[in-house]
């Protein structure tokens, strides 16, 4: 691993296409990972991103950046950038709120993107206008809520985003009833639940609950907590509301679902069993915390 401002994982490797087994250049993501925020095991932006991005580089040959500590001094890393991918906290200290032109050039250069839990959460208005373009839908306050609760997936869509993903259950602070673009246009919702009655026992409030939400619940519709989108345009993105626990990048199809997102954010063809990576140790997910453990 080359380090420099920011953590690098390099490859070039020879991808044959077809017959005529044409060099190709590798996907290039770059990782966007938010400033330390919550206690050890939790909103380890730099830890997930790392590993997402190891798991890429050695499964998928990709070339991998991890920026950390939000925004780079020097964004000229997203050039020649195949999809950008952010984990980070959200709301008013989202990391892209001060940089929307930048990144809807690149957005509409073809440049897809991503967001991680906290970092589906912008501001309602101008920034949450250009995330419901982006990436299809967001955390938006006084409408989504951010509950802790124990998701059971199911069934899933055919979509390449799906492949090899099999049923599971696993408990994350799992944010839902987004906001979505109008009808669900051009948006494949990819893991979807219904949410206990439990998850709206805290009184109403910009995060925790409101009668809108109330009222889908009460209705038992089903919420989406992960998703695909695309544009007219052809431009991809996707929101993925788990990743509090930094633990659960250690569940196959947790890691297997964002990997899958990735690999089709940037154009790439995902695995017909999706990207498979070998089992993750304790070891390797204590490593790159931003917090001492304890």
């Amino acid at each position: 691993m080359h380090i420099t401002r920011s953590v690098a994982l390099t490859l070039i490797v020879a991808l044959f296409c077809g017959a005529g087994h044409l060099l190709a250049a590798p996907k290039r993501i770059v990782f966007v990972a938010g400033p330390a925020s919550h206690d050890y095991g939790t909103h380890e932006h730099f830890a997930g991103c790392t590993l997402l991005a190891k798991w890429l580089h050695e499964n998928m040959g990709y070339q991998c950046d991890v920026v950390r500590n939000g925004y780079p001094q020097d964004d000229a890393v997203f050039d020649g950038a195949d999809a950008i991918v952010v984990y980070c906290d959200g709301g008013d200290k989202h990391v892209l709120n001060p940089h929307l032109q930048r990144i809807g050039h690149l957005a509409d250069q073809g440049v897809g993107l991503g967001c991680i839990h906290y970092g589906v959460e912008v501001p309602k208005g101008e920034v949450g206008d250009h995330f419901l373009k982006w990436i299809g839908g967001h955390f938006e306050t006084h409408w989504s809520v951010n509950p802790h609760w124990k998701a059971e997936f199911r069934s899933f869509p055919d979509h390449p985003v799906a492949r090899g993903v099999k049923p599971f259950s696993i408990d994350d602070e799992w944010y839902y009833h987004m906001r979505f673009r109008p009808k669900m246009s051009g948006v494949t919702p990819i893991l979807s639940a219904h949410p206990p009655e439990s998850t709206l026992k805290r009184a109403n409030g910009p995060h925790s609950g409101n009668p809108a939400v109330r009222a889908a619940v009460a209705r038992h519709e089903i919420q989406h907590v992960a998703w695909v989108s695309e544009r007219p345009d052809g431009g991809r993105g996707f929101g993925f509301t788990g990743g509090h626990f930094h633990w659960n990048w250690g569940d196959q199809n947790f890691r297997k679902v964002v990997l899958n997102a990735i690999v089709w954010l940037a154009r790439d063809e995902v695995p017909t069993a999706g990207v498979e990576t070998q089992t993750v140790s304790t070891a390797q997910l204590e490593e790159n915390q931003d917090e001492p453990k304890p």
